[in-house]
């Protein structure tokens, strides 16, 4: 059964981090419709002054955050004195499990940067996990090719038999960048009862198979349940990504940085990083 469209809705202006000018495609309050993902940054900007701020020092604990570059390059280092550069194509995925203390400062080349964001919430039983890192460069990402005019990067998931670098996953999530010539359709599999979405970041198209709405650049559609997904391009290039994980159903409670399951660990997590015993 093709997934029919739940919702769309624009990313939407946000100032973060030391004033960081992004598109939000959803964040705290849609977080409760797209278990188990809870917000996705859209940081593309050719102005330097968006973004040169960065995000100075500042802690997590109880999520994963994805963090995949399309140009420009990310500067990051970490309390366990962990430190690189996340450059054009590559991804980094960070578990901060029982807590990291981090910065990330985004560098343009010759002033344009962009990337995105997505952070996955962690189980219960997870999120007091110890913390790493998978660094995956550009060339370690697959990239799919069909004889339909499609290119797919296969971060995390599965696609004809090509499996993405990232493997050891707490919440089983597949995560894809698909790009479509014009007219081309796309179908993919997805698990019934997993959440998906796309966020469209190229071209615009038709993201059901009744073709009734085109869909453009920093639009989210989020899918109902079904099996697969139909996806079509208009009379450009489309390019999206097709994100999709399986809900945890577990409660939330969410300030800044910090995600668990109660207002009670919350406030512990934040003072314990007052007293300076949040890293274990």
């Amino acid at each position: 059964m093709n997934r029919k469209i739940e919702s769309i809705s624009t990313s939407k202006p946000t100032i973060e981090g030391a004033g960081v000018h992004l598109k939000r495609a959803f964040g705290y309050n849609e977080a409760p419709f797209l278990d188990p993902f809870l917000l996705l940054d859209d940081f593309r900007s050719n102005n330097p002054a968006d973004y040169i701020a960065g995000f100075p020092w500042h802690p997590h604990r109880g999520i994963e955050t994805v963090t995949y570059m399309l140009e420009g390059t990310v500067e990051h280092g970490d309390s366990m004195g962990n430190k690189g550069i996340i450059a054009a194509g590559d991804v980094q995925w960070m578990t901060a499990g029982s807590g990291i203390i981090h910065q990330e400062m985004p560098k343009g080349i010759n002033g344009r940067m962009g990337g995105f964001q997505l952070w996955v919430n962690l189980p219960s039983t997870y999120k007091m996990m110890v913390p790493r890192y998978r660094g995956i460069i550009n060339e370690q990402i697959p990239e799919v090719l069909t004889q339909k005019n499609i290119r797919i990067r296969v971060i995390s998931g599965e696609v004809d038999g090509i499996k993405g670098p990232v493997k050891d996953l707490v919440v089983d999530t597949e995560y894809l960048d698909v790009t479509l010539a014009p007219n081309t359709e796309f179908e993919h599999s997805i698990k019934k009862g997993y959440r998906a979405f796309a966020y469209v970041i190229e071209g615009s198209g038709y993201f059901e198979s009744g073709k009734s709405k085109s869909i453009g650049n920093e639009h989210l559609v989020i899918f109902k349940d079904g099996n697969n997904v139909k996806i079509t391009a208009d009379d450009k290039d489309l390019r999206f990504l097709l994100i999709s994980g399986k809900p945890l159903g577990e409660p939330v409670a969410w300030y800044g940085p910090i995600v668990m399951n109660t207002q009670e660990e919350l406030e512990v997590a934040f003072e314990e990083y007052r007293n300076g015993t949040f890293i274990k």
